[in-house]
């Protein structure tokens, strides 16, 4: 059975590095030794010791942690935050889901609408997609990037670069200020994806989840893919580093995403806060008038 640190080192992008998503990370890849009751079970396991760090997280009120999900349609992002994240103490998570951007939101910067859910300190964030959506269908449709009204100068061929940068910028901002930034790309292969479409066509009780639009921006794959690509190979970084996640096996998917959780947390270690000599004093006032009580 394979150790979390061994699931990292195979699905981390390397900082710096120039992928290619077909050759390096193959999505139907799974640990050939664990079956999926045992990866259930060894996910209830990683959870159950998740809320004890959660709970040092959210006393010690000092550092926070966001986590971002990004993926091609059905690859089960809403699947593996459920699943991941049940069991943890809902005050201390937040999941926001990022759509079409409002009128409001246009009237700002690409960035505005995720500064302001961030996660406060000693609670998880989670997004489901990101500021990322601006350099992936904003990329592959670039009619939606006139729609952000930029000035002329800064709306060229050089965008994308910009946008990495900046990007970049704002995780290290982050994470110098107490933020664990943590990315998983859901890797999805064509044919499972057209699989699952087929089940929401075809299952009743998955009807509510298909729509048209799906279908046709499969039609734009391979240009997802090259954006993907660009995107994991300039916005991977020793801080905030992006793990691109098998996503054909929905258990394995959750397997790799909880044990990368785990580990983090685990070298993260938090901690109670420490009690200093007056609030040891206090706590002792309080037991006598506890006592005295009875």
């Amino acid at each position: 059975m394979m150790e979390i640190q061994e699931i990292i080192d195979q699905l981390i992008v390397p900082p710096g590095k120039k992928i290619n998503l077909a050759r390096d990370y193959d999505p139907g890849f799974k640990d050939e030794s664990i079956d999926k009751e045992a990866a259930r079970q060894r996910v209830a396991r990683g959870v159950e010791k998740l809320s004890e760090f959660q709970d040092k997280l959210y006393a010690r009120n000092q550092f926070s942690m966001l986590l971002i999900f990004q993926a091609m349609d059905a690859a089960g992002k809403d699947g593996v935050i459920k699943h991941v994240m049940t069991g943890l103490n809902p005050q201390g998570v937040q999941v926001f889901s990022f759509k079409h951007p409002s009128a409001e939101e246009l009237d700002h910067d690409y960035l505005w609408r995720c500064v302001v859910r961030l996660p406060e300190r000693g609670r998880i964030g989670i997004f489901n997609r990101s500021y990322y959506e601006d350099v992936l269908i904003v990329r592959v449709h670039p009619e939606i990037l006139e729609a952000q009204q930029l000035p002329e100068p800064f709306a060229g061929k050089d965008i994308w670069k910009r946008r990495f940068e900046q990007i970049n910028n704002f995780e290290k901002h982050l994470t110098e200020n107490g933020t664990i930034v943590r990315k998983f790309f859901l890797n999805i292969s064509r044919d499972e994806q057209k699989k699952r479409f087929m089940d929401r066509i075809d299952q009743p009780d998955k009807n509510w989840k298909f729509a048209a639009g799906d279908v046709k921006e499969r039609q734009h794959w391979d240009e997802y893919m090259h954006a993907y690509e660009e995107m994991l190979s300039h916005t991977s970084t020793e801080a905030a580093p992006w793990y691109v996640i098998p996503a054909d096996a929905k258990w394995f998917t959750r397997l790799c995403v909880a044990g990368i959780i785990y580990k983090t947390m685990e070298d993260l270690n938090p901690t109670y806060p420490e009690i200093d000599d007056a609030k040891r004093a206090e706590l002792a006032r309080s037991r006598k008038m506890l006592e005295s009580e009875g």
